[in-house]
């Protein structure tokens, strides 16, 4: 087991290593530790040596100029300057929030940035001013639409985070596929095979191989197929491309470019610049009064959670397990995977920087 504190020092070095500052080597290291405490290791700390050959390809510019390069009084457009989407996203959703502060709402899409995490940390910002906070991002080519055999988007994940008053925030974070990829990868490493319903084969067949996507298959939206519903997914995943992609002036559809961790993929000429995100922000006294929003919330959080359930289960609000992992790994820590922790290793050898393997 390792505590979060040791992994998000570790991470802060290694951002520093390739040359960024240390206000975003902390906030970097800040976004991807807290997918770990939520549970969603898929987007943490594994992802790190990923981020390292981004820079190393000459497509992560370590001392971004994040600016605006378009806004009106509730929208603006942000150029992320290939920095780090971990630092990209929080400064664009203070944006957002700035202008919410001001008109009751801030829409911000964002074009040449890259892979920014998990979603629900951009959203969840928008909590500490008792605002609405949604994001999303679309990335690259994995996903076959219902009845395609190409692969035309990405796993475009999106999230909202919604305020409460004695209850805990709601918090929605999901992919517009069946999993993200980052399952599939913690599958390879075990070398475990997939669900049914998870990817399909080159030929468009259902398949258990977790190495699919590598050998031309592609994930399934939402839904795994048409009578399940997979257009709605496919539906949705369209939405995020197209909010974070087209809206922007990024990359988006099959043009996306692959984070570094999909080395079967490689990049293809663009049609915009890096890769795209969305983030919102609403002020909820722009509807009505916030305490009385936040008390009806809790009374529709109390309904669903106190619902009749099947045996042995119990009904869920969104963010809950999420929030009720990061109570448990804050304090008993959290356990990495072996390739994992040889990745760190590496890390760790290449900047000179202590990594102890059997914490």
């Amino acid at each position: 087991m390792y505590q979060a504190s040791y992994l998000k020092h570790f991470t802060e070095e290694v951002f520093l290593a390739i040359g960024c500052s240390e206000e975003e080597s902390k906030l970097a290291s800040q976004v991807l530790i807290s997918a770990d405490l939520r549970g969603v290791d898929s987007h943490g700390i594994a992802r790190l040596a990923g981020y390292v050959r981004l820079y190393d390809n000459g497509r992560l510019n370590p001392t971004p100029e994040i600016k605006i390069v378009h806004e009106t009084p509730s929208t603006a457009v942000v150029d992320g300057d290939r920095g780090l989407g971990l630092v990209v996203a929080p400064r664009a959703m203070e944006i957002a929030m700035e202008k919410a502060e001001k008109v009751g709402s801030g829409w911000v899409s964002v074009r040449n940035s890259n892979h920014f995490g998990i979603a629900g940390y951009h959203a969840m910002l928008a909590l500490e001013k008792e605002m609405i906070g949604m994001t999303m991002t679309n990335a690259a080519p994995l996903v076959a639409p219902t009845f395609s055999l190409d692969k035309l988007l990405g796993t475009n994940p999106i999230a909202v985070a919604v305020p409460a008053n004695e209850e805990p925030a709601f918090v929605a974070d999901f992919a517009s596929t069946a999993v993200a990829y980052g399952k599939f990868e913690i599958l390879q490493r075990k070398g475990l095979p997939a669900p049914l319903g998870w990817a399909q084969d080159a030929e468009g067949h259902d398949t258990t191989d977790s190495n699919a996507v590598k050998s031309g298959g592609g994930l399934l939206p939402l839904g795994s197929d048409r009578e399940h519903g997979s257009h709605k997914g496919y539906g949705l995943g369209a939405i995020v491309d197209i909010f974070s992609g087209v809206l922007s002036g990024a990359n988006f559809g099959p043009w996306v470019p692959p984070f570094a961790t999909a080395g079967f993929m490689s990049a293809q000429q663009g049609v915009g610049l890096g890769t795209g995100h969305f983030l919102g922000a609403m002020r909820i006294d722009g509807f009505r009064p916030a305490d009385d929003f936040k008390k009806d919330m809790d009374k529709w959080i109390r309904a669903f959670r106190g619902a009749k359930a099947v045996a042995g289960k119990k009904v869920l609000i969104p963010g809950d397990p999420e929030r009720e992992m990061e109570a448990i790994r804050s304090v008993e820590g959290i356990e990495l995977l072996e390739p994992v922790i040889l990745s760190l290793a590496e890390l760790a050898q290449r900047f000179n920087i202590s990594f102890d393997k059997q914490l």
